[in-house]
């Protein structure tokens, strides 16, 4: 049975027909009428890029809870619930504050045309000024420019996560154009904490960060056998792995400890950091289910992996995660939103792939598994078609143990999760 913000999200979704249209004359015109929230936030910690952007904030969160402090995170999309969009100094907005910020925000706006994602910001910034924290995160929905999040005038600090083609009907296909649009949110003055990066894309945010006079610092990272070691202006620091699977971690992690060791407003210990990258937990980011009912449809022996990943660059970090020495076979259920780039995301999966079971995902605008099975193909994996991710599971579901890996899309993680029961806290 829907909720009752689900209604109203869905009256919303219907006063403007494009799903995204960046712009920020809408939304600046809302946050008005609401009496301008955005500026009574706590300092902002503002987070864009392609791919990595929730791992970081979730690295940025656990680390500065492990500080004490009180944080507000806004992030999207969301897998199951929409309230997984909005934390409260810690904790999911309940169903009630939510329908009431949804429907106030909805008699505020009125008829007036703006976009799901713009009111739905405009309501988490509500939220936000309307409950004390000592901090935000937030993290951009799409580009950084003309993004809706991109109303702060000056936040504590910027990142920006890895940037890789994604968006391309949005943002183009031009690595330095979108890395452009990413860097849109660097303000003057302010700490810009930047991921390693493609040369195209490094140039661009260097050079807006340059025009803009935004203040960016050097860090690195180098695995050791048990952990990594950080390295910065300040100092070198000796830390355990994260607790996010993949190599990719490490730079993740390190990202959020650059922005939080470039700042002087909270003091964060090296205890701090260590308690909570060995504590953070980010849903659908090489999630293990294996102890799940999906993953008991499995032999014994076998591993059951869930990610959201859908681009090339998510599809090699996905390979690099499975190349390891592990005998049992690597399969795959694959569902992908229409528009995004089937071959490329598999691409660097071919070698390291025994077989995919293409499948559609349910209720959404997706790639028939026809396309998928032809896309397989053209990088040599063999592959067919699946009713749904638990069929293909008990085709899998012999005496050979197995590893089996479910990805593609974020809208498909959270249909699995709740099909499990694993809802997001």
């Amino acid at each position: 049975m829907p909720l009752k913000s689900d209604l109203v999200l869905e009256r919303l979704q219907r006063l403007h027909p494009k799903k995204i249209d960046l712009s920020l004359g809408r939304m600046t015109t809302l946050l008005k009428k609401l009496g301008n929230p955005e500026q009574l936030l706590p300092p902002v910690i503002h987070v864009a890029g392609t791919n990595g952007k929730g791992s970081t904030v979730a690295y940025l969160r656990a680390i500065l809870e492990a500080a004490g402090l009180k944080v507000h995170v806004y992030s999207s999309p969301h897998l199951v619930r929409f309230a997984e969009r909005i934390r409260l100094a810690g904790k999911l907005i309940d169903e009630d504050q939510l329908l009431d910020s949804l429907l106030y925000c909805e008699k505020v706006n009125g008829n007036t045309p703006i976009t799901y994602f713009e009111i739905t910001t405009a309501i988490a910034f509500k939220a936000f000024a309307e409950c004390a924290a000592d901090v935000v995160l937030l993290e951009v929905g799409l580009g950084g420019r003309l993004d809706a999040t991109n109303v702060i005038d000056t936040p504590l600090s910027t990142v920006i996560t890895p940037v890789s083609l994604d968006h391309e009907q949005f943002l183009g296909s031009d690595l330095g154009g979108i890395a452009h649009e990413k860097v849109g949110i660097a303000k003057s003055g302010v700490p810009l904490i930047i991921a390693e990066q493609p040369d195209a894309a490094k140039a661009a945010i260097f050079g807006h960060a340059a025009k803009v006079g935004a203040i960016h610092f050097s860090w690195s990272v180098e695995p050791t056998g048990c952990g990594f070691n950080y390295q910065d202006d300040k100092g070198p620091l000796s830390l355990p792995l994260p607790n996010l699977h993949g190599p990719h971690q490490i730079a993740n992690a390190g990202l959020a400890i650059a922005c939080l060791r470039q700042q002087d407003r909270f003091n964060i210990t090296t205890e701090n950091i260590a308690t909570g990258i060995t504590a953070t937990n980010w849903p659908a980011r090489l999630q293990n289910i294996t102890k799940s009912p999906f993953g008991e449809i499995l032999p014994k022996g076998s591993s059951l992996w869930l990610d959201g990943g859908h681009n090339p660059a998510a599809g090699k970090i996905l390979a690099d995660y499975f190349s390891g020495q592990d005998k049992r076979p690597l399969y795959l259920i694959c569902g992908m939103m229409a528009g995004k780039d089937v071959r490329g995301f598999l691409k660097p999966l071919s070698s390291h792939v025994e077989k995919i079971y293409a499948i559609e995902v349910v209720g959404e605008d997706s790639h028939s598994s026809d396309k998928i099975v032809d896309m397989a193909k053209q990088v040599q994996i063999i592959s067919e078609r699946a009713s749904s991710a638990e069929n293909a599971l008990r085709v899998l579901s012999g005496d050979k143990a197995v590893r089996v890996l479910i990805c593609g899309s974020l809208y498909l993680a959270g249909y699995i999760l709740a099909q499990n029961e694993l809802l997001p806290k």
